[in-house]
């Protein structure tokens, strides 16, 4: 039996970018990438602080996973030291990956929040579409690989993208006055 569209509605959007799902695949990294959301470290002292958490690789593995990451975009390089002959490299998180799941009981309380929110988000939605419509289009484009993909929600992810970037940027500024503890 078939249910009709109006009675299965669309609650949420999973995002799934092959690049960056393709570097946390090794939950090691996921642990890496945890560990520079918070200091810039060496490839030496983060193999320290995967040590301290029982994880027992070599730093070399430690190197090429932090590399990895680095490759798909979600670690970079902040600061150079030169010393004894050689370059030391300093790496930061510049991704936070969230490996959570709600709890059925929040159900209520997330509903409340969303219609919340829901009218200021459908005027951001409003004015991201009316003033970048012709951007947002040249990105779609430029993900399409051939005509038969344009049914893909290309626009959809641009959008949520734009919204998860400034949701960072807004959080970030307004970290203290939410501080996280710690398990």
């Amino acid at each position: 039996m078939s249910t009709s569209d109006s009675e299965n509605g669309l609650e949420d959007i999973a995002v799934r970018d092959t690049r960056v799902s393709d570097a946390i695949d090794e939950p090691m990294r996921a642990m890496i990438l945890d560990i520079l959301a918070d200091e810039t470290l060496t490839a030496s002292e983060v193999h320290e602080r995967l040590a301290d958490r029982g994880i027992d690789r070599t730093e070399n593995t430690v190197r090429h996973h932090i590399n990895e990451l680095r490759d798909a975009g979600l670690v970079d390089v902040v600061r150079f030291e030169e010393g004894r002959g050689g370059t030391t490299k300093y790496y930061g998180a510049n991704t936070t990956v969230l490996s959570y799941s709600l709890p059925d009981s929040a159900d209520p309380a997330i509903e409340e929040m969303i219609d919340a929110v829901q009218p200021q988000l459908e005027a951001v939605l409003d004015t991201l579409t009316d003033e970048y419509d012709d951007v947002i289009d040249d990105i779609t484009a430029e993900m399409q690989p051939c005509e038969h993909c344009r049914t893909q929600k290309y626009e959809t992810y641009v959008l949520l993208t734009v919204l998860r970037r400034a949701f960072v940027r807004a959080h970030q500024d307004g970290e203290s006055a939410y501080p996280t503890t710690e398990c």
